[in-house]
Formats: C-alpha cells, structure tokens, sequence
C-alpha cells in the first residue's frame, strides 16, 4: 500500500500553482521532507485508533442495552436493535444517551444513583467551573453516558490497567477538564505502585513507578483517612506527586478505590488549572468512577455475602495457622450488605488458647459477629475501627497495653491486651494476649525489687536450706550458682563493729521470735563494703515452732553516703553563712565610710543637698558610682558624680581613687573643664584599667552660679516650679579614654527654689529604649514630682524605669 502524500502543518505550501515563484518579500516554505510525512502519519493514526477505541467503548454500551431489552422483552437480537431505534425516535436521545439510561434502570448502582442525582439537580451549575452565560446548558443524560462508556471501555480491558486507566480519562475525566489520571495500587506494607496511568509523560510516570510507605502524598492521604481528598492547588500544599512539575498549580482529587470494604488502591486524577470546592455531585461521579476502577483491580475470589457458611480456602489456611500459634488468635471475615459495604465481621474461629477478656467460653464467641460478642469495640478508635482499617488497607496493625472492653450484665469490664491484627487474603488474623494478673504481679514485684535494690531470702531451719532471688547473689557479690549465706553465718560477713547490733537482731528473730531489722556494713570478698539494712520474720507452724525465717535486704549505700553529704554540707553551709554574714558587715562599713548614707551638711548659705545611693552588687553592696559635695576655701561648692565601669570591690577601688583625686585638685581653684582634664590624666596613668564618666560643677552661693562640664556622663536636670529641662550637651571624653584630652565648660544662673539634678545613668538606662528616650522620661517624672527635697528623690528612685542592674546614685541640690 502507497503511504499518501501528507505534509505536517508546519510544512504546508502556500496556495498556488507548484512551480510559482515566490511573492517578492515573502520566505518561499521548504519541501516536505520524509521525517515530516512520516510524524504526520503517525499522528493521524493515533488520532484515528483513540476514536475507534472511544467508538467501541460505545457500542460496547449500546450492545449492553441491546442484551438488557433482549432479556426484558424475550425477543430477537434484530427485534431488539429495531426496539432501540424506535425509542430513539420517540425520545429524541442518541443511542448512546438511551442505551445509558437503560443500564442504569436495569444496575442499579452506584452510577445509576449517580445519574439519578444529576437529573434532579440539573439547574445546577457545570461539573468544574461556572459555564460563561452564552454557553448551553449541560444535558443530564451526560453524566450517565460518560460513566457508562467509561465502565465498558474498562471492562473490556479489566486485565489490563493501563487501559483501564486511560479509558477513564478518555471517557469520563477528559471532559471534566482533567489532564491526567493515576491508578495506584495498595501494598500491605503502605506502599504505592503505580499500576496505570494517562496524560502523563512516560519519563515522570518512570519516576513514580512506586512510593515508599511513610511518603506523604496525595494518593497516600487518601488512604490513610479512608476518604475522597481534594486539594485546590498542589503547590501550596506542599504535597509531592507525580506531575507536580508539569501542573505545579493545578488541583488534584483522589479517592480511595475499594470493594466489600477492602481497598485496593487510588484513583488520582489531576487538573491542569487550580481546583475550585467541587458541589457533592461531581465528588459522588468521581466516587463512581473509583468503584469502577476497584472492580477491574479486585481479584480475590468473589463469595455470596448472604452464604455465611462459606468458608474460602485461604481461610481454612489461616485457621490451620491460628491453631499453631502459641498466643490466642481470631479469624474474622468480612460482613457484607446486598449493595457490597461492610457491616460487620464474622468471627470464624477462635484459638484453642483462647482466652475471653471476661471469662466467656469459646462456643459463645465462635460463629457471632465481632459487634455482638464485644458491642464496646464499636467506640472511636476502638477495636472495630482497628480491624476495618486493617482489612480496608491492608497494612497491619501493633499496640501494647490495648484495653478491650465487654458488656457482662450490662456492667462494661475492661481488661488489658497486647494486639496484633493483620490480613491474609480474604480474612483477618487477630491476635490478643490477655495480661495474666498473677505474670503481671510477679514482673512488678521483679521491677521493684530492682528499683528498690531488695533481695528477698527464705531460710528453712529444719532442712537447713536457704532461697535468695537475683538481686540477694548480686547485693553479696556472689555468681548465681554460690552457696547462700545463713543468718547465723552473717557475722562472718558484716564490719566488727556492728556486731553488738546484728546479735541483737538475731536473738529477736531466732529466740524471741519476734519480726526485727538492723541496719549493717556488709563486707564482699571483692573488698567492696555495703550499707545494707536486713529485715526478717519469723515463720511458724501450726504448733507454734519456729520452722523458717523470711526476708529481705535493702541496699542503702546511696542513702548512707547521701546523708554523710548532706550533713557536710550543713556543716559547709553554716560556716559559709557565718562567713557571708561577717563580710557583709565589713562590705557595709566599707561603703559607708567610703559613701555615707546621709552626706554632710554643706556649709553654704541658701544650699541644700540629699542624696540616694543604690549599689548593684548584691554581695558585696558597693559599686563603682561616686559622689561629692564639698565647701573649697575659695567659698565656691564642689558639686560632682561620677560613674566607675565594672561593679564590686574593684569598681570601688577605682572610684576612691577619682572621687579623692577630684577633691585636691578642686583647692588649686582651677575651673571645671581644668579639673576634669587633671582627672583624665590621673585616671589614664595611674588608675590602670579604669575607665570612668563624671560630671563636675562650681557653685557660687553668691551670685547663683554655676560653672560646670562633663566627661561622657548625662548631663544634670535643672528643675524650675512646674518644669523641668535636662542641660545642654557640651563636648567631654570619658575618663581614662585618651591620655590628653580637653574639655568644654558652660554657665547656668540658678534662681531660688530651683532644684539640681546630678544622678549616673544606673537611674534611667533600659535595654530596649534609647539614652535619649529614658532621659525624656526622667523630665518628665522630675517635673511632676512635688515636696521637698527628699521625697522627691525618693519618688524618682522608686519610678525608675532602669532594667540593667547597674549602680545608681542620685543627688538632688536645691537653692535657698
């Protein structure tokens, strides 16, 4: 056969005669080249063989209504085809249309349910997204002729899921705007294969061919929840799948794929365009579409859900198995309904180690459905809810310390059980073991033991024999198969010098017959000494005699030294405080007489000061700010303070030294700015490693002025009536910064009744505010206060706001 003569589209002529020259200014088109013929014949025959296959599907549908009307009507194949063409003349429906109208009056189903739902609702907007108002309405009898063509394309190739997989997409997706569809299959271990897939390339469906159990997925989340899941846009999700490169914005849908209330898979179908909330319609088609899909995959042996005798091989099997285990087990089949849904599960066999949570027999469990012998497993998260997910999923089930509750009399009782469930074929293995009370004591008894480092011991005295348990053998550092120490050997084992004590406590149990305990240093041949305390009891017969002695040791060795430590340390404890008491004493006379509490009076006339000092350091109250209010024979009154870096005995040692060396050199008369350069000097080569800010002021009681500067410390407050204002800034180093620096000086004339505020930067600095901020806030606070002078003081100190644990001093001068 000749191939004929096809170009592909991008290789046609333009119109006109073969040999016509080409338009002057336009690119004549290349011949047609074999590649070219050959890719466009290829495509055409593809194109062809998917509408053959969408054609069969649909005669497939329409040969099915056909074999319907034959059986209803008892008549010939030609007199059904006439029937048919005749019914389509009266109703004005395709074949297609009625002969899907047809099947679904005749199944019954869930497509037909489907159907019926669409035809009552078709006011409705579309499947996906609202149509644009010039578009038709959407024909009811279109639900039910995609789904039916798509329920004939896929039994025809029901073997095959690949086929299956894109005669869904064909048929039925496609037309709901989806680009793709996966069908994955369901392991028992909670994996995922990749059974049949359409829309996608061959190298991402390659890269998906199978998910590990634990990968969140699309697919995967609608097993796990057992549930139809929607995601508007995968992206945002952050849920990986396969054509998450391709689509990374579109919506997906998957849905469980499951018959008589296993699960055998997925379906996802994915679109190319974000996913809008779909109305419960078009979820119930995709729930249709997935039943579909879960007939072709189902390939278990189907029994009669109403044959509840029927016991399938694969059971038998499990049952043979359940009887060679050594824990109790139960084989449990499924319960079906006439429509196919689980309702319940049979139990078909129980164990002969079988032991009922609250006593029953075996022949009241076996043959009873699971909801009847134990009601209680129905709650959430129950037992029942267990065994459904189990046979739904198949991936089996482990958890200790499981309560089961039964109903006896009415009064639910609730014993403990390790479960296992898992499932075989058709059926479900489920194994409990009941926790045995007297096992359970004994463990416990075991476990405190250890915890308490008890070793229990029974010593016969007739025949001589005596029993120790584990923890007796390793207390003595004996191996276990060592002859057991008797009391009256205990001498032998214990420090001479609890002698006195164990002899009392062996004529108490062994004379007197009296229950007693003592406490003892019991030497080990491995040279190892332990503080043990033995308690025993006599045991006696029914005479009366003294036939046995029962008790324990105790290991106290921890105990013991604890409390040898622990009266170290209130012997430590008390010396330290004494010590602690003794040089907070000293640390306080210190500070006083270095910054007393209350200053002297200041010689001057129409002056007053108060101060407020608060160290930092807890331990030994004292810190590095400083103070000094001092009359100089000049007449004028040194006013100054100043701030060490640092805390503690150190930061005060460098302050005495400044504050002392400010002093003398305020009698050389030198103005502010000179002291202040002097002291930078002394604080940068003699204070070694000291660094300092201060502020220092002259005042002259008879002209009310003062002369002051600064060295990077805040400047003072000046408080007048009603308000207040901080001084300007002037330029100054810190101290001890530079070896020669020179300082800038300023005048303020003071009035009476004005108020001076000098105060280090402990008094405002907060960690999360600027200097400039905290210093507004001390303005303000400056201004409202009101009183006299110490009161006022003692407000800002109470309302300051500083948060970093620095030293703080305050003075406050008033002009009389």
């Amino acid at each position: 056969m000749s191939i004929p003569d096809t170009q592909h589209p991008d290789e046609a002529r333009p119109p006109g005669p073969p040999d016509a020259e080409p338009a002057r200014g336009v690119i004549p088109h290349q011949a047609p080249t074999p590649l070219g013929r050959l890719v466009a014949t290829v495509e055409r025959l593809r194109r062809e063989v998917r509408e053959a296959h969408a054609a069969a599907d649909g005669r497939a549908l329409v040969e099915l209504a056909k074999g319907i009307l034959i059986g209803q009507l008892s008549c010939t194949p030609a007199a059904a085809a006439r029937q048919l063409d005749d019914l389509c003349r009266d109703t004005g429906l395709s074949p297609l249309e009625l002969a899907a109208d047809i099947v679904n009056q005749a199944a019954r189903d869930q497509v037909s349910d489907v159907a019926a739902e669409f035809v009552e609702r078709t006011a409705g907007p579309g499947p996906l997204r609202p149509p644009p108002p010039a578009a038709p309405a959407v024909r009811p009898d279109t639900v039910a002729v995609r789904l039916r063509t798509a329920e004939s394309g896929m039994l025809a190739v029901a073997a095959d899921t690949q086929a299956v997989a894109e005669s869904l997409l064909t048929n039925a997706l496609a037309p709901l705007g989806a680009a793709a569809v996966a069908v994955w299959t369901a392991a028992p271990d909670g994996s995922l294969a990749l059974a049949g897939h359409a829309g996608f390339p061959p190298g991402e469906a390659a890269r998906w061919r199978h998910v590990p159990p634990g990968v969140s997925t699309v697919a995967r989340l609608a097993l796990q929840e057992r549930r139809l899941v929607a995601v508007a846009r995968l992206k945002r999700d952050g849920l990986p799948s396969i054509g998450h490169l391709q689509w990374p914005d579109g919506g997906r849908m998957a849905v469980p794929a499951g018959t008589g209330g296993r699960i055998h898979g997925v379906l996802e179908i994915c679109w190319p365009q974000p996913l809008p909330p779909q109305p419960p319609r078009i979820e119930r088609q995709v729930e249709a579409l997935a039943e579909l899909c879960a007939r072709t995959m189902d390939t278990s042996p189907a029994a009669d859900p109403a044959a509840v005798d029927t016991v399938l091989p694969d059971v038998r099997e499990l049952i043979d198995l359940a009887e060679g285990l050594h824990d109790p087990a139960v084989v449990l089949t499924p319960v079906l309904d006439p429509d196919g849904c689980l309702t319940d599960f049979r139990i078909r066999h129980t164990s002969s180690r079988f032991v009922d949570p609250v006593g029953r027999p075996r022949g009241d469990v076996n043959g009873a459905l699971l909801l009847e012998a134990y009601p209680m497993a129905a709650g959430e998260s129950g037992l029942f809810d267990v065994v459904e997910r189990v046979h739904a999923t198949g991936e089996p089930f482990r958890a200790e310390r499981m309560g089961l509750t039964a109903l006896v009399d009415q009064i639910p009782l609730t014993s403990v059980a390790d479960i296992s469930v898992s499932r075989h074929g058709a059926a479900v293995l489920l194994i409990w073991r009941v926790e045995d009370e007297t096992a359970r004591l004994a463990d416990l008894l075991q476990h405190a033991q250890r915890l308490g480092r008890i070793g229990g011991f029974e010593e016969n005295l007739l025949t001589g024999e005596t029993t120790w348990n584990a923890q007796l053998y390793a207390l003595h550092g004996l191996p276990p198969t060592a002859s057991p120490v008797r009391l009256r050997e205990l001498p032998d084992y214990t420090h001479p010098d609890d002698s006195a004590a164990l002899g009392r406590f062996l004529r108490a149990v062994l004379r007197y017959r009296r229950p007693a305990s003592v406490n003892l240093r019991l030497q080990r041949a491995d040279g190892i000494t332990r503080h043990v305390r033995v308690v025993a009891e006599p045991v006696l017969d029914a005479d009366q005699g003294l036939y046995a002695v029962r008790g324990a040791y105790q290991d106290i060795s921890a105990q013991h030294w604890t409390e040898v430590a622990l009266a170290a340390t209130r012997d430590q404890l008390a010396h330290t405080a004494a010590e602690s008491a003794e040089r907070n004493r000293l640390a306080l006379q210190l500070q006083h007489a270095i910054m007393p509490p209350t200053p002297h009076a200041v010689d001057a006339p129409g002056l007053r000061v108060a101060v407020r000092y608060r160290p930092a350091e807890t331990e030994s109250l004292v810190g590095g700010d400083w103070y000094d209010t001092v009359v100089l024979p000049s007449g004028l009154v040194l006013l100054s303070v100043g701030d060490v870096a640092g805390h503690g005995i150190e930061a005060a040692t460098g302050m005495v030294v400044l504050r002392n060396a400010l002093r003398g050199l305020a009698v050389t008369g030198a103005g502010p700015a000179q002291l202040l350069s002097w002291l930078n000097t002394v604080t940068h080569n003699l204070a070694k490693h000291v660094t300092a800010t201060a502020v220092c002021g002259l005042f002259d009681p008879g002209t009310r002025v003062m002369r002051w500067a600064r060295a990077g410390h805040l400047p003072p407050v000046l408080v007048r009536g009603a308000e207040a204002e901080a001084f300007p800034l002037i330029e100054g180093l810190l101290l001890g910064a530079l070896p020669d620096v020179r300082y800038a000086e300023r005048e303020v004339q003071l009035e009476p009744d004005d108020t001076l505020l000098m105060f280090t930067d402990g008094l405002v600095e907060r960690r999360d505010s600027s200097v400039q901020d905290s210093l507004g806030h001390l303005v303000q606070a400056a201004a409202a206060c009101s009183g006299d002078l110490d009161g006022r003081l003692d407000r800002l100190l109470a309302g300051s706001r500083s948060d970093t644990d620095d030293d703080t001093c305050v003075i406050g001068i008033q002009v009389g």
